[in-house]
């Protein structure tokens, strides 16, 4: 397999078109103008699955006729046997909430490593429905919990138990059954660490494949809850429900801020996945003659993501305003490529001068999903090693000069100025989830968040401006010690200058600051689609939507389930 640093000398060659600036890239508006693509998480995964043929039976179910109890799993990976494990209950509707404070829930979920057996079944009985509030063990790896769609469930349900198929047109407002409201991972609650899950369990060594393992397991299991249901209900007019619908059928999510402060914190890691998107596209705009085939795909995608953009559906004015231009953009990229297409060079930059920002990025999703063979190797690349480290012998001279070349953009913006330093990140008390306050709250400033990275830079570079004027000469380590709380952000500038990205290029303390943005890019790394803002805090979306099944596993597959359309139903005439 060809390695980044190969695929990095081969495009910097004498020929080769560059990699998009960081300037251009890591800008706050344009990450959270992002887009799934065949690079995002959950593709990844299902490729996996589907090219390696995991084995995924049920060992233990055991559900009433109403669809309550315990489901167990087995999953048998090319390099390890897993349990995923979950428990549904019932949930009065006074008990249903989908926001952290919840204590109850429809489903709760656990994947397992190895086999589970009674002892151990029960033990995760007494833990897993209570989240937060219970312990697990290092055998477990993901945790997770869902609530029934209001909109969808009981609707299905009965459709299917009087032998009619749901309306397709309904479904595609609220595409799934269950949304999940929280995937914890990587050492919480008592779980196994990412250390131990990146180094010993293979099969889920790529960042948060076990998450996306618990929710295409979810989607999966509450497609069979449905029928189960409704065949229970009754027997002699039940109609299972027809495979395409099914697959139009994904897991809902919320994200609220919780999410937000990962792409701050894990610099290293996001400057990989940012950094193999854009070796990507790299790839891709090196080709030379586009045939007519190619073209002929790039006009199907464009009409596919402008469908799939008109089925969005949102009760926000921001993102119903963003969808429409969307679709102006890609009724505009159409046209142009119809009549004027020369290379993707020559369309990049075509839509970098008439299109929106998500119009862009969208066109480079498009791009990518045409070539499987330049894009896909790239995946195995996604991990990093996030370890910032000090140099304490860099000169000064040479710290000041990486600070005015890398962070120019934190230099240039004006901290003094009203409402730049207004916002607090914080962690609340009571469930030590991220909060956005104001800098005037103290009690938010005493939980204060380390997120304010630029304005960090541009204190750093003061002081360290007026340092050298005594002491021209002098190291990092005799600055260091003359202003020891510089010593984490000096740490990070001095790692992060060797990455091409990493750094989100804005001010996050300012007033005005949309967190929508931080949400909607880690989002996109993961697959998500339909975003839908509740406010400018939390986003519901949808995952899995129009990935293949389960029971499809062995049969042939084509990866063709970027931005899924609504299947078309007898009597429709769209």
């Amino acid at each position: 397999m060809t390695s980044p640093a190969s695929i990095q000398t081969a495009l910097r060659g004498e020929q080769a078109l560059p990699l998009r600036p960081a300037s251009q890239v890591m800008d706050l508006e344009r990450l959270g103008a992002l887009h799934q693509s065949r690079l995002s998480f959950m593709r990844t995964l299902v490729r996996r699955i589907m090219t390696e043929r995991w084995q995924i039976t049920p060992a233990v179910f055991q559900l009433d006729e109403n669809g309550y109890g315990t489901v167990v799993y087995s999953v048998q990976a090319p390099h390890g046997l897993f349990s995923f494990v979950l428990f549904s209950d019932h949930l009065s509707p006074e008990e249903r909430n989908d926001r952290v404070i919840a204590t109850k829930w429809d489903l709760t979920m656990a994947l397992v490593e190895g086999a589970v057996d009674e002892v151990y079944l029960e033990k995760l009985r007494q833990n897993v429905p209570k989240q937060e509030a219970g312990r697990v063990d290092s055998r477990v790896f993901v945790l997770s919990r869902a609530n029934r769609s209001a909109r969808n469930f009981d609707y299905v349900v009965d459709q299917l138990a009087q032998g009619k198929q749901p309306d397709v047109q309904k479904i595609a407002k609220v595409g799934y059954l269950y949304r999940t409201t929280a995937v914890y991972g990587s050492g919480k609650l008592g779980m196994a660490d990412w250390e131990k899950v990146r180094s010993k369990h293979i099969d889920f060594a790529r960042p948060f494949a076990g998450e996306m393992f618990v929710c295409l397991m979810l989607r999966n299991f509450s497609l069979i809850q449905a029928e189960h249901i409704a065949r229970h209900r009754s027997a002699e007019t039940f109609q299972p429900m027809a495979a395409e619908i099914k697959r139009y059928f994904g897991i809902g999510n919320s994200t609220g801020l919780g999410m937000a402060p990962y792409l701050v914190n894990h610099p290293l890691l996001i400057n990989q996945w940012i950094e193999m998107r854009e070796l990507a596209l790299a790839k891709v705009r090196s080709l030379g003659y586009i045939g007519p085939k190619t073209k002929g795909l790039l006009l199907e995608l464009i009409d596919r993501c402008e469908n799939h953009t008109r089925e969005t559906e949102t009760e926000d004015e921001w993102q119903s305003n963003n969808n429409l231009t969307v679709v102006q953009d890609l009724q505009a990229l159409k046209t142009y490529v119809e009549q004027s297409f020369s290379d993707w060079n020559d369309l990049l930059a075509w839509s970098e001068a008439h299109c929106s920002l998500q119009g862009q990025e969208m066109l480079v999703s498009i791009m990518l999903e045409l070539y499987p063979e330049l894009v896909d190797e790239l995946e195995e690349f996604h991990n990093a090693e996030e370890f910032l480290d000090l140099d304490p012998l860099m000169p000064l001279q040479t710290l000041k000069s990486v600070i005015e070349t890398r962070y120019n953009w934190a230099l240039e913006i004006d901290f003094t100025a009203q409402g730049a330093r207004e916002t607090c990140w914080y962690r609340s008390e009571e469930k030590m989830e991220p909060r956005i306050g104001s800098a005037a709250d103290l009690e938010a400033k005493d939980k204060q968040m380390a997120l304010g990275v630029g304005y960090a830079v541009h204190k750093c570079y003061g002081l360290l401006c007026d340092y050298l004027k005594s002491h021209p000469e002098h190291t990092t380590a005799r600055f260091m010690v003359a202003n020891p709380k510089m010593r984490g952000i000096v740490r990070r500038i001095q790692s992060m200058n060797r990455c091409i990205y990493g750094d989100i290029q804005a001010n996050l303390l300012d007033e005005n600051v949309l967190p929508m943005h931080l949400l909607r890019c880690k989002l996109a790394f993961f697959g998500v689609s339909k975003f839908d803002p509740r406010s400018r805090l939390w986003v519901r979306n949808t995952m899995f939507q129009g990935a293949p099944l389960l029971d499809e596993i062995g049969q042939p597959f084509n990866d063709d389930w970027f931005m899924p359309l609504a299947p078309k139903q007898q009597g429709d005439a769209s």
